[in-house]
């Protein structure tokens, strides 16, 4: 079996309505969070961030990096030899960017609130999952002691 790793960022931004997050949009009803496979000699944070501009056109310089926070997705698809397992690195940062570039891999954007974000990811419960754990590390403004969090002394470099 492969063994793919892809990292990423929750992005959200506050508005009058409250929290919104930023979900891309592919094709065939699938939305996710903006994220990507390492490349070679990369860390997770520097993935998430290329990532992140790649697809939505936002800079580091426009997003401020929650620390303490960092989810992990995994599951395994394929079958036979081509089987693979993925790992998704997913860190957590606020913009106050309201407009996405989106790049050519996708179709669009939107962004929601958490109730409507949840809805949108409702056929991936692995995404509901780290969503609602980034919604309550905000709400909170602690990190949550469940399975795959945050972990203290997560750091994410403010810059390279």
């Amino acid at each position: 079996m492969r063994k793919v790793i892809s990292a990423g960022i929750i992005i959200f931004r506050k508005t009058r309505e409250g929290v919104k997050f930023l979900l891309l949009y592919r094709t065939h009803g699938y939305w996710n969070f903006p994220k990507g496979k390492l490349e070679a000699s990369e860390r997770s944070w520097q993935t998430a961030f290329r990532e992140v501009q790649e697809e939505t056109g936002l800079k580091q310089s426009e997003l401020r990096v929650i620390e303490n926070f960092k989810a992990y997705e995994r599951f395994s698809f394929g079958k036979g030899p081509g089987r693979v397992f993925k790992i998704v690195i997913l860190y957590l940062a606020e913009t106050k960017q309201p407009n996405i570039a989106v790049s050519h891999e996708h179709e669009g954007y939107a962004w929601f609130t958490f109730a409507d974000a949840k809805r949108v990811l409702a056929k991936y419960p692995e995404n509901v999952r780290i969503l609602t754990t980034a919604h309550e590390f905000l709400r909170k403004g602690l990190p949550s002691r469940g399975k795959n969090t945050a972990r203290p002394g997560t750091h994410i470099p403010a810059s390279r």
